[in-house]
């Protein structure tokens, strides 16, 4: 087998390995994120979650397919483990990335949920008085 061909087969098993690892870390641990940020409403958690991880295999299922092909062929031992070291590199760079842009935009919502509540006054207001006549 061609040695360029070893190191596309490691990079696809690293990649996807390493793809699907972290996305069922991120679901698992940010199920109760979701569920803080969406004021405990488990269903809604769930689904926004679903659709969280859903994307994030899409796109760096798709950022790997299209990392996958290299113009220079491997010769050797050291050129599989430069090119997979370069390769697995990017990705775990993107994998990075990916988590932190979900992160943000969550933390995003969360606090504008925490601004509305705290807009709104703890008890409602029991009546009403009248402005001070100024002298």
């Amino acid at each position: 087998m061609d040695r360029t061909v070893i190191a596309y087969v490691i990079y696809l098993v690293v990649s996807i390995g390493l793809t699907v690892w972290v996305a069922r870390t991120l679901s698992r641990n940010g199920r109760v994120f979701l569920s803080d940020v969406l004021h405990g409403d488990e269903k809604q958690a769930d689904a926004v979650n679903h659709l969280l991880v859903v994307g994030f295999y899409l796109v760096n299922f798709g950022f790997v397919a299209l990392y996958l092909s290299d113009d220079d062929t491997v010769t050797d031992t050291r050129g599989v483990f430069e090119a997979l070291s370069a390769k697995l590199g990017v990705v775990l760079l993107v994998l990075g990335v990916m988590h932190l842009a979900n992160v943000y935009v969550l933390n995003r919502i969360r606090r504008r949920g925490m601004m509305q509540r705290e807009q709104n006054p703890p008890v409602p207001p029991q009546g009403w008085t009248a402005p001070a006549v100024q002298a």
